[in-house]
């Protein structure tokens, strides 16, 4: 038992892992900080702009330390654009895993999967779990194949039927499942799955997520005018095509306010299309992507952040990771978007809330949002700050992640 509380291997496998930004990175660190023994499977990052990032290549820095972490990077091919290329970029991870699995001497006493999309990743843990007799532990972030539905549009049962049949392949050979949303665990109970090995564990904000002092920030301009603040990926699943259509409406009605949209994806360019062709420019000021440890400086000099995702079923019942991060920073929140995120900003008393693509709701919130004495803006800080103390206590959660390995070795 000695060797399992302080020497535990754990093989994590992560499609995405440092330097692109994603919350498993911290996790990785803090296990490494609890005396694990952490191997990390990924790919080359190429997210989210679709291009190996510099100095990374199928032959250049194919493995790495990073913190203590030991990083082996699969040749996998990059996202680019389309959705042919990035059907590509999933099945090269899953090739090179499978060859990897055959000629790797690594040894691991418990595999780790953080699916966010695309679920494919969780075939390479369960083919090392089956060859290694260990247990597999699943973190779904992303709801599959309700996500390829939404993404694709394609609902034809020929297309879906071979997805359905990998995740259910995934979830019954898969010792422990976590979700990051509460209401994902109907959606999996619904696929004979039993509840007794699905488990909520909500994601966390990494310590720099903290409210900051305000400072001159020249990127987001101090004038009088309201600043609402969007940070993160800039994806069609991200519903940002709520914010021209609520800022053509304030024109208007005579309202000015700046949404600041700090990130680039993959919607970029059609959302800069729409702001150009209603000549909204003097509404937005878009930023370029910057590293996570900054972007607390900049929700800084936000008056209100901003949570919004487009409409579908399975986003209703996502809990999308920037909630906990704003909710961290203690400021007030703007949310368009549907279900239990609307119910995360309610409950907590942190912000107002429209459902997804409810332009008019979303419009009333800024408006109203606008003409809120400062005190009761800090009221609501204040609220979003104490709520993630409570509910998203990054030490309680670590803490439960220990005695799940434990439980399941």
């Amino acid at each position: 038992m000695e060797k399992q509380q302080n020497k535990l291997r754990i093989l994590l496998v992560s499609q995405y892992f440092y330097p692109e930004v994603f919350r498993i990175n911290d996790i990785a660190i803090e296990w490494v900080k609890r005396g694990y023994d952490v191997t990390v499977l990924t790919g080359i990052p190429n997210y989210p702009q679709g291009e190996f990032y510099k100095g990374y290549s199928k032959t250049e820095r194919t493995s790495e330390i990073w913190n203590g972490i030991k990083i082996i990077r699969l040749p996998i091919e990059p996202r680019k654009k389309g959705s042919f290329n990035l059907a590509k970029n999933y099945l090269s991870f899953v090739l090179a895993g499978r060859k990897w699995i055959k000629k790797t001497k690594i040894e691991a006493d418990v595999v780790f999967t953080y699916e966010v999309s695309p679920m494919t990743q969780a075939l390479v843990s369960v083919w090392y779990a089956k060859k290694k007799h260990i247990p597999h532990i699943l973190y779904v972030t992303d709801l599959w194949p309700e996500n390829v539905e939404i993404i694709t549009g394609i609902h034809n049962r020929l297309f879906i039927w071979p997805i359905q049949a990998m995740v259910d392949y995934i979830y019954k050979r898969t010792s422990r499942i976590l979700t990051s949303s509460k209401s994902f665990i109907g959606a999996i109970r619904k696929r004979n799955i039993s509840e007794s090995k699905i488990e909520f564990w909500p994601q966390y904000a990494e310590n720099f997520y903290k409210p900051v002092e305000k400072s001159c920030n020249s990127e987001i301009p101090d004038d009088g005018v309201c600043n609402f603040v969007f940070a993160g990926n800039i994806g069609f699943a991200q519903g940002l095509g709520i914010l021209p259509k609520a800022a053509a409406k304030l024109r208007e009605e005579g309202v000015i306010v700046r949404f600041n949209i700090i990130g680039n994806g993959r919607y970029m360019p059609e959302l800069l299309g729409i702001i150009e062709s209603l000549k909204l420019e003097n509404y937005f000021n878009f930023i370029e992507r910057k590293p996570a440890e900054q972007i607390p400086a900049y929700l800084a000099a936000a008056d209100a952040l901003l949570i919004t995702l487009s409409k579908s079923e399975v986003f209703a019942i996502t809990i999308p990771a920037k909630t906990q991060s704003c909710l961290a920073c203690g400021k007030p929140i703007l949310v368009s978007a549907d279900g239990e995120v609307q119910q995360v900003i309610n409950e907590a008393h942190a912000g107002l809330v429209s459902n997804s693509e409810d332009v008019d709701g979303f419009v009333r919130n800024i408006k109203n949002f606008i003409q809120m004495e400062q005190f009761k803006r800090d009221e609501l800080g204040a609220n979003a700050l104490n709520y993630s103390k409570q509910h998203f206590n990054k030490n309680s959660l670590l803490a439960r992640m220990d005695q799940i390995f434990q439980q399941e070795l």
